[in-house]
Order: structure tokens, then sequence, then C-alpha cells
């Protein structure tokens, strides 16, 4: 089977999972299978890329694939362990507020369509994360060898996946002894403040350089559109984690800091200012103010500010904004 062929059977086994899963979801009026179904997406587009990228008598054999191999393990690695892990948590967390004013809980008038974009967002993200996976598994190249290109993008592969389980499983544990402290900064967590979302990204970053060698293209890798394509995968994760409201750095910085300005001002301000946000880092106080905001993504955007303060500059904003306008009007 061609790539082409393999990538579009992926693209509609995730829609009409996805699309059944909203069916039910809204009939039923809960969100408990959400992430589940998020989670079995990821490993059945892995089955059947496995099983669709052998099935053509002139390709290699999975078995004897060892990068297929390392592919479909370690993504499954990391999707089985997503799925263990949210679902684990929806179960701890009795359900999932994001989905309460769209369900129309709280006598609030249920949204279908807005559910609806929430099922098909988590589509996209299944299908664009997976895409670098996808290459490797639908492609007839034969190379049987590792390089030790592809073996340092594997070990880092690896490493970004352990990073990950292990931050959640740290986590988990400081908040089931009673979150110690106030806020989490035991193990991977006392070098950055939040190494899940680092494993996430950097995992698929991996990825992505790992499957270069996959290419069909004689030339390599970087004269295949198809493989410049999965670039999508890291940077989709990207935008989700660092940039969008409801979840990621967004959602857990920001406003969202306040409970612990107030109970902990003074110790979660040296922590804040001695741990990178994102890169796990040693002696991070000592890096300058402009590279921890440029580089290392601690963006002002996710600084606490009070609102009181922040009041204060939308009053400065909109007076700047007024004099500006005025004096564009006088000259027009």
């Amino acid at each position: 089977m061609s790539q082409g062929f393999i990538y579009g059977i992926s693209a509609a086994i995730t829609l009409g999972i996805q699309l059944a899963g909203f069916v039910a979801a809204y009939t039923l009026r809960t969100e408990t299978f959400y992430d589940i179904l998020g989670g079995l997406n990821y490993l059945t587009l892995a089955i059947y890329a496995a099983i669709a990228g052998a099935a053509d008598e002139e390709s290699l054999k999975w078995v004897d694939d060892p990068r297929k191999i390392i592919t479909t393990i370690l993504f499954g690695c990391s999707r089985g362990w997503l799925l263990v892990f949210l679902a684990w948590r929806a179960h701890e967390r009795k359900g999932d507020s994001r989905f309460d004013e769209v369900l129309g809980k709280g006598g609030n008038p249920p949204q279908p369509l807005n559910f609806f974009v929430f099922w098909m967002v988590q589509a996209m993200w299944v299908y664009l994360i997976s895409m670098p996976m996808l290459f490797v598994s639908s492609s007839d190249v034969r190379k049987p060898e590792f390089s030790a290109y592809d073996i340092v993008w594997a070990i880092l592969f690896i490493l970004g996946v352990l990073i990950e389980i292990v931050a959640d499983i740290q986590k988990a544990l400081w908040v089931k002894n009673g979150r110690r402290g106030d806020f989490c900064n035991v193990g991977v967590w006392a070098y950055s403040r939040h190494p899940n979302y680092f494993g996430e990204i950097f995992q698929w970053w991996c990825l992505w350089m790992f499957s270069y060698s996959s290419s069909e293209k004689l030339s390599g890798g970087y004269v295949d559109p198809l493989w410049w394509v999965g670039i999508i995968s890291p940077l989709f994760t990207m935008q989700i984690l660092l940039n969008m409201k409801p979840t990621g750095l967004c959602n857990a910085e920001g406003q969202s800091l306040k409970r612990y300005y107030e109970k902990c001002p003074e110790r979660y301000a040296q922590y804040r200012e001695s741990t990178s946000i994102l890169i796990p880092l040693i002696g991070y106080k000592y890096v300058p103010m402009f590279l921890k905001q440029t580089i290392f993504f601690d963006f002002e955007k996710y600084e606490y500010r009070p609102l009181n303060i922040q009041a204060d500059e939308n009053i400065k904003k909109e007076n700047a904004s007024e004099v500006q306008d005025y004096g564009s009007s006088s000259v027009a």
C-alpha cells in the first residue's frame, strides 16, 4: 500500500472514532470516555499502520524492520500511558469540568456544536501527532541497519517518553500524599515547573527526526514533502501546550498561580525564579531574563498579575489607545 493510502485510511479511522464518540457522549450527556477514545484512537492507528505498512509482498515485514518495531512499540508505550493516566485522572476527579458548560450541567443549556468542536479538535490532535509514526510504518524503504543518527534520536525519543511518564507519576504521588509543601517540586519537578509538558513536546520532535531515515526518496528526507509534513506533529503539540488557554501552560500559569502566591508567596517566587518553566535545567536562576523570556519559553503572558494590577494596566492601555486614536483622527 502507498503511504498516501495509509495516511488517508488513518484519517478516516480517526474521524470515524471521534464522530462515534461524540454521538454516544452527547446522547448520554457524559465526557467520561473523551480521553479514553483519544488514547484508543492512537493505539488503533499504530496497529493499523503496522499491519498495512507490511501488507504488500515487496514491503519489508514489520518484524524485519527495526525502525518500524521501535517506532510502534515506543509510540504504543507513550500513548498507552497517556490513556491509562488520563482515565485514572478523570476517575479521581469525578469528571472533567471543561465539559460542564457545553453538556448543560449546572442548569446551563447544552451546547452540542461546541461539544462537537471538542471532539473534532481531538481528532486533529490524534491524527497530526501520529504523522511521524505513520511515516515510518508506511514506508517501504529497506534499511534494516541503524545508523548513529538513528540510535541518537531513538534514545532521545525514549528519554522524552520516560520524562513524561516519570513526571506524571511523581505528581500523582505528590497529590496522593496530601500536596506537601503546597506546590510540587519533587523529582524532575525540581528542575522544570512542567516536565510532563516538556516530555510530550520533546518526544515528538525526536520521533520526527528519527523518521528521517524512513524516507523513500533516494536523496534523503530533506527532499521528501511527506517527511516535512510530519513537522506538524511537534509544532501542533507546542501550539496546544504553549498557547491554548483551556490547557497547557496558559491554564497552569498566569492567574492559576494565585493560590501559590496567596499561600506561600516567598517560597513559590523563589521556586519560580530558580526553576525552568519547561526545559529541565540546573542553574536556571543564573540565566539572564531575556533568555528566560525567549528561548526558554518563560514568556510574560505566563506571569501572575493580581487583578488590581491588571486593571491598572488595562486602563493605561485604553488611555494610550484613546490618545493614539485622537491623534490619528485629527490628522485625518
